[in-house]
């Protein structure tokens, strides 16, 4: 069980994990407060699709671009930036609501801006974890920490602003974010960060940019796990955005009954990172990314069927489960296979993936969800994600094929001599 936690022996990741977990846990309350706020203002599932658009269509604008700077910037200094800007973004949120002059244009205008700052920090904060921790063979491990930092947070900061909806209102939740914000600073600005040598950035952004593009896009493996996790992204955003339709209109509930769900989808998702915390090898991950994207495939359908809370609660545990597994490992083989000198523009493409598919989905969720009902939106959401499932594991031999070199080079599998290839891979074919 010591190897579950190996990577927090570097200190700087140890610092940034509990320092984050307590920022992550007010980020969680103030997504369930929003939505909530959202829906009790407007009632309509259109507007609480077209403010997750806003929120998270920054990110697959802005995110590329921000990929080519992060790597020509300090990482470190650059998240005490955006981490400050988005305490402050949470600041505003709360002052507006507690004065009760909060508006759902307002709310979606605040949106935009923390979009804006999530496009450069999400992609810098995943280069920085190969600063953070130092030993690579530890990488993976420190990726599933992380994964399970967010997902603990989830799994409180939902249950906290459900109970605090109820006692309070939405703008305390706000205002507690601001606050946690004060952790992370702390622990970002107490670390001792090696100087890193100072990129020699080879022509303007747009040249950086097309470099970057054409290196992700160029190479199969990496083309197919991002083109993967933007699938998936996408059609799991429709559950993740009509949560609180489902709450009231199909489980009728309410607020508690929202952060109930979220949590069970927290509650597995930590799992799933916990899981992958104890793997200590790379090996097998291409199939489990199969197993898991036909798991979220199947739970998805099944929510889409349930009308009863506690069968929902564990259906929706399995999406999250399933989705933080299939998106963590996806990470760890795309940070374990490519080239430093682009990590962050690949991590930036991960991040345009995962973040920038969702605002589409968030859009079409609320507009199918209007005209075809909850139900049959989810549903449709299941079905492409089996069929994603499916055309992975049909390219998922080729893929092995590629990766493997790679991973010789760096180590994680022992270099075959050329006399024996042949052999070996009549008997065992190879994984990654």
């Amino acid at each position: 069980m010591l190897s579950v936690g190996r990577a927090l022996a570097h200190r700087n990741f140890r610092l940034y994990f509990f320092g984050q977990t307590i920022s992550l846990i007010g980020t969680w309350m103030q997504q369930i407060a929003m939505t909530w706020l959202v829906y009790r203002l407007s009632g309509s599932p259109f507007l609480l699709g077209l403010v997750g658009f806003c929120g998270q269509i920054p990110a697959f604008v802005v995110s590329p671009v921000a990929g080519v700077l992060t790597d020509r910037w300090n990482r470190h200094r650059t998240l005490v930036i955006t981490q400050s800007l988005a305490m402050t973004q949470a600041a505003l949120m709360a002052v507006l609501a507690l004065t009760g002059l909060i508006a759902v244009w307002q709310v979606i205008v605040l949106a935009v801006v923390l979009g804006l700052v999530n496009a450069f920090d999400m992609p810098t904060r995943h280069a920085f974890l190969i600063e953070m921790v130092e030993d690579r063979a530890d990488l993976g491990n420190g990726i599933a920490l992380n994964s399970s930092m967010v997902n603990a947070a989830r799994l409180v900061g939902p249950a906290l602003a459900g109970l605090i909806i109820a006692l309070s209102s939405e703008g305390a939740c706000f205002l507690l974010n601001a606050i946690s914000y004060v952790a992370v600073l702390i622990a970002l600005l107490a670390m001792r960060i090696a100087p890193r040598p100072a990129a020699v950035a080879s022509g303007n952004v747009l040249h950086g940019l097309r470099e970057g593009f054409v290196y992700a896009f160029g190479f199969q493996p990496i083309r197919t796990l991002l083109a993967l996790v933007a699938l998936v992204s996408l059609a799991a955003m429709p559950l993740a955005v009509l949560m609180p339709v489902l709450a009231g209109d199909v489980l009728h509930g309410g607020p508690g009954t929202l952060g109930l769900l979220t949590a069970a989808s927290g509650l597995g998702a930590l799992a799933g990172a916990i899981f992958l915390a104890t793997r200590k090898t790379v090996i097998g991950l291409g199939r489990l990314i199969a197993l898991m994207t036909g798991l979220l495939g199947v739970a998805t359908l099944g929510v889409s069927l349930s009308n009863v809370l506690w069968l929902s609660l564990v259906l929706v545990a399995l999406t999250g489960l399933a989705m933080i597994v299939q998106l963590a490992a996806s990470n760890t083989i795309l940070q374990t296979i490519v080239e430093e000198d682009k990590r962050g523009r690949v991590m930036s493409l991960y991040t345009a993936a995962f973040m920038g598919t969702a605002p589409i989905g968030s859009l079409l969720a609320g507009g199918l969800a209007s005209s075809i009902g909850t139900p049959w939106t989810i549903a449709l959401s299941g079905l492409v994600c089996l069929a994603g499932a499916l055309v992975f594991a049909i390219r998922l031999p080729a893929l092995r094929k590629i990766v493997r070199p790679i991973y010789q080079q760096v180590g994680i599998l022992p270099e075959i001599p050329s006399s024996l290839q042949s052999a070996v891979q009549l008997t065992v074919p190879p994984e990654e």
